[in-house]
């Protein structure tokens, strides 16, 4: 029984000097646990990934924290590196940030400003020669959407065209572009007679498409859409939190910063918000027999 009792604590003490052994998870923000900031592919990819990865070594070199970004494969997938802790933070698109706050897996802390505002519209457009001038006209056509989880690209001119007598699911043929640039290029390209995006998408083609204002025609604008921004896991540290809130604020005051922020989502600026933020648009969408669930 001795023997028994003197091997045991041989055993417990081996373990204890095992597992003290082991080395502690790196810090993170360093190198070896970098801080992983998932973006939405609202536009051309190469753009958000080049504008992400840009303003990630400016917040290097204002904090020190290493910053590593991607950009998911749609708005889903985005919100799914977040609550399965694949991302630390995200930048969603303004659905997105609201599902992943309502399935308690990220919370917003900052919302972007664009033309100094950190709310947007969203449109529904057409191409010239579709004949569409209402959405009631959508009925029988073919549709060119951003993304099932698009707030503006999709949520927003599904609950529109219901209001018009129009059943998204049923009367229109939707085809999901997968940014808001391929949606406006949808149209007028004609392979969609009509589509959504923000207002006004069509500038961000406008360079290599000098016409696309007169080829796709905007139909209708939507309500007034909270702003996407910045978003972070539930268990984030908060002091770390607090130092990329502030680092991101005074990284897109800057020209480089406000141009690499602009490169990745036509941002101009960042506020402090929390997810009551959104709560209004959460009242309309309830307001449309729309939740977050349903979608």
């Amino acid at each position: 029984m001795k023997k028994f009792s003197l091997l045991m604590s041989i055993l417990l003490v081996t373990v204890l000097v095992v597992a003290a052994c082991q080395p502690a998870e790196p810090e993170l923000g360093t190198e070896e646990n970098p801080i992983k900031w998932v973006f939405v592919p609202s536009g051309e990819m190469e753009s958000v990934s080049a504008g992400a990865d840009a303003v990630a070594d400016m917040i290097f070199e204002e904090t020190g924290l290493v910053v590593e970004t991607f950009v998911a494969t749609d708005y889903t997938a985005a919100i799914e590196a977040e609550c399965s802790g694949q991302a630390h933070m995200g930048s969603l698109a303004t659905f997105a940030a609201i599902t992943a706050a309502d399935r308690d897996c990220a919370y917003p802390a900052l919302v972007a400003t664009r033309y100094g505002s950190p709310t947007y519209t969203g449109q529904i457009i057409a191409h010239v020669d579709s004949g569409i001038t209402s959405v009631a006209d959508l009925a029988g056509k073919v549709f060119c959407a951003t993304d099932e989880t698009s707030t503006s690209g999709w949520i927003i001119p599904s609950i529109m065209m219901r209001a018009a007598g129009v059943d998204p699911e049923n009367d229109v043929e939707v085809i999901f572009a997968g940014s808001h640039d391929a949606a406006v290029l949808g149209v007028y390209n004609g392979d969609c007679d009509a589509g959504a995006s923000y207002v006004d998408a069509r500038t961000s083609v406008e360079d290599e498409f000098a016409d696309v204002m007169d080829v796709v025609l905007q139909v209708e604008i939507s309500m007034e859409i909270p702003n996407d921004g910045v978003q972070f896991a539930k268990d984030f540290p908060e002091e770390i939190k607090t130092k990329l809130v502030d680092a991101l604020i005074k990284i897109i005051g800057t020209e480089e910063g406000n141009a690499a922020m602009d490169a990745a989502y036509e941002w101009d600026g960042l506020e402090k918000h929390d997810n009551s933020f959104y709560d209004a648009f959460r009242q309309l969408l309830d307001a449309a027999g729309v939740t977050a669930e349903d979608l």
